[in-house]
């Protein structure tokens, strides 16, 4: 009970925009009350009054030239924060798409998509994906339910031949039809799964996730973005797929 008495309180004190925003300023630097209450246009007594809860709940601490800083207890707890606050702005996604497909640990560091876009429409996501692949200039890497039709670009053969690596993960169902495919074989490798969890485009620049509904059906609804962060986690993600892949 005492465990769960905590974690009510914690709750609570993220629960306040004003609490939850003296924190990410703080975050940056430590600052003096009518700093705060300056830049959140808050009255000082309301600014005082925030900062009391913050300080009871160990999150910030007063520093002897009198400006608060976030403690870094503080620091942990905002930056655990930002996953709530990824899963809270999509939950009508989350609440129609399977993220459980992907390993736990990838499911851990969700926060890392926070400065994705999100994009519903079908069509849109394939046209990007394709583009994405077009306009590569270092490497190219797919986790897709079938053959990628930029493959046949001329742009995209060239800069194959140029140097462009290029990484396929398809479903072992896809991988006959795949092989007859004209695809120029230069610094292509292709591995294949017995099924696709997620579909997954990167290259360098940028980088676009789609989940499966529950239940197993893709919509190509997902996240797109050029975020380093996320570019790292998808990266990472498709690393993760592409060591248990077996060479076509």
């Amino acid at each position: 009970m005492g465990n769960h008495e905590g974690i009510e309180k914690l709750f609570f004190e993220l629960a306040s925009e004003s609490r939850l925003s003296i924190l990410h300023e703080l975050q940056n630097e430590n600052l003096k009350m009518h700093e705060i209450a300056r830049r959140l246009d808050v009255t000082a007594t309301e600014a005082f009054r925030q900062l009391q809860r913050l300080s009871k709940a160990l999150l910030v601490q007063k520093q002897p030239e009198g400006t608060f800083a976030i403690t870094f207890y503080g620091k942990l707890v905002l930056h655990l924060s930002s996953s709530f606050e990824f899963v809270s702005k999509h939950r009508e996604y989350f609440l129609t798409h399977d993220v459980w497909q992907i390993p736990q640990q990838f499911v851990n560091r969700i926060s890392e998509l926070s400065q994705t876009q999100l994009v519903m429409d079908a069509m849109e996501n394939i046209s990007r994906g394709e583009k994405m692949f077009i306009e590569a200039e270092q490497y190219a890497w797919g986790l897709a339910e079938g053959h990628v039709p930029a493959l046949m670009d001329p742009v995209m053969s060239e800069k194959m031949g140029k140097g462009l690596k290029l990484k396929m993960l398809i479903p072992e169902s896809h991988l006959q039809a795949a092989k007859t495919q004209p695809v120029p074989p230069q610094n292509v490798e292709l591995r294949w799964l017995p099924s696709i969890p997620v579909i997954i485009g990167i290259t360098e620049k940028e980088a676009t996730i789609c989940f499966r509904f529950i239940g197993g059906r893709m919509d190509y609804a997902g996240f797109s973005g050029k975020d380093p962060t996320f570019l790292n986690w998808v990266k990472d993600l498709f690393l993760y797929y592409w060591d248990k892949g077996k060479r076509a």
